[in-house]
Formats: C-alpha cells, structure tokens, sequence
C-alpha cells in the first residue's frame, strides 16, 4: 500500500507571532519552525497503518529549505521516504493554491491512501483534505478517531456529540485525523540516524509541472485586508465574600449575560 503522508512546519506555537506589516504575513523568519503537532498523529496513523497491510509511507511536504528539518523528524518516525516542493514562487500561497501544488505533486508520484492533521496550527482552517480530496477526484473522510482498511475500503469513525459516525469510502482516498486517534512515537536513535540516509526528492514547480502564475500571493484568492495587535488584557472584577458573595457572583454574570 502507498501511503502518502502531508507533512507542515509551522511556527513554534510556544512563541509569540507577528504579522509582517508590509504584506500582513506571518513572520516566519523570527520564529523557531517546528513540525505541525497535528500532523504527528497523521504520521503515526500512516505508520500503523503500512506496519498492518505492509507498503511503505512517504511525506510530502511544501514549504521553504528550512522544512527540510520537520521532514526528517518525520522520516526520523519511520517514514520511508519524501518528496519537498521547495520553490520561491509558493511564498504567500493560500490554501487553494497550496492544494493545487500537492494534488499536483500526488498525481505525480501516485498513491492509495493520502492522510493528514485536521489541521495547521498556523492555519487552523482545517480545509486542506477536501480540497485535496476535490481535486484529486477521489472520497474524502474527514476527522478520523479510528481508521480501519479492508481490502480496497477504509472506514473511519468520527466522534459526534450523539456517539460516533462510521463512514466507508473506497480507496484510493483522501482521510483527515484528530489528535485522539493515537499517541505519536517518539523517534529513536537508531531512527535519528535511518533517517539521515533516507531519499528525499526535491521538487520545484517546474519540476512538478505546476503553473507558477497558480501559486503564491499574486494567485492567491483571499488576503488579509487589516490586522490590529491584541489589546493588553484587562484587569479582572474582584467579588469580595461579605456573606453575600453568592448572590454578587451571580449579579456579575448576569450583567454579562452569562446567566
């Protein structure tokens, strides 16, 4: 089975971040990058999931040289292999570009299962695998806590607030995962230093044949039209207990139309 695994360095959640005032960006070149959290239990999912039906997983990632580090944390996992789409002209891309230049590069190295995080951290749009799924024409199954492959059928489990959905697509297909489906491995030493030897294709858009006038800012079809720092947060109301603290508490939360 080829299981096709996309992989995003985003920056360090721990650290502050900024929008870049000239083209209202993220600064991603004062902040640490680090692989997308989210992205990890897609990785552990592809592993099981190759360990159980056998094949092999390889990441595909997009993004700047520096992706190159988050790319070889995941080969450092287990991974086989990798595929980078590094080139100048994916700065800025949006995630309708962004899904074009994948689903490119996934028609071209081929696949039976793609799977992903529900989302960036970065982002935090959660679209990706749709869009992915559309292009591609193949099924989409969204959100997995639970992911099953029978013969030339996945089936997932979704939780909801009533339970849980069970969805079955054939494959070849297109699966998003949450952070409750599994916990990560942590790489090991022998991992570490497997993943320095492991191949790793770089591709630019003219390698992967991909439109450059499709991708990047310039293409892009949203933006960010205004953006303002987050105002100092405020000091809170104290409610002194005098005996009547109950019914102070329940006033404050009352006039704030909590209650």
């Amino acid at each position: 089975m080829n299981i096709v695994v996309c992989v995003k360095q985003v920056p360090d959640t721990a650290m502050e971040r900024t929008l870049r005032a000239e083209d209202s960006r993220l600064d991603r070149a004062s902040i640490d990058g680090v692989i997308n959290e989210l992205d990890e239990y897609a990785i552990e999912e592809g592993l099981r999931q190759c360990e159980a039906h056998g094949g092999e997983v390889t990441i595909l990632s997009m993004g700047p040289e520096p992706a190159a580090d988050s790319i070889r944390k995941a080969l450092s996992m287990g991974a086989d292999k990798a595929v980078h789409l590094v080139d100048d002209g994916l700065a800025g891309s949006d995630a309708l570009a962004t899904s074009l230049a994948l689903a490119t590069v996934l028609q071209r190295i081929g696949f039976d299962l793609v799977i992903l995080g529900s989302e960036s951290t970065d982002a935090r749009m959660g679209v990706l695998a749709a869009m992915l799924a559309e292009r591609l024409g193949v099924p989409q199954v969204s959100l997995a806590s639970q992911v099953e492959i029978d013969g030339q059928a996945v089936t997932i489990r979704r939780q909801a607030d009533y339970g849980y959905d069970t969805v079955t697509a054939a494959l070849p297909a297109v699966v998003s995962v949450v952070e409750k489906i599994n916990e990560p491995r942590y790489p090991s030493f022998k991992g570490i230093m497997a993943a320095k030897k492991k191949p790793v294709e770089t591709l630019s858009l003219a390698d992967a044949g991909i439109d450059p006038a499709q991708v990047g800012l310039g293409a892009a079809a949203t933006e960010v039209v205004s953006f303002a720092s987050r105002p100092p947060r405020q000091a809170g109301t104290t409610v002194k207990d005098e005996g009547d603290g109950g019914v102070k508490a329940a006033e404050y939360l009352a006039a704030q139309k909590f209650i």
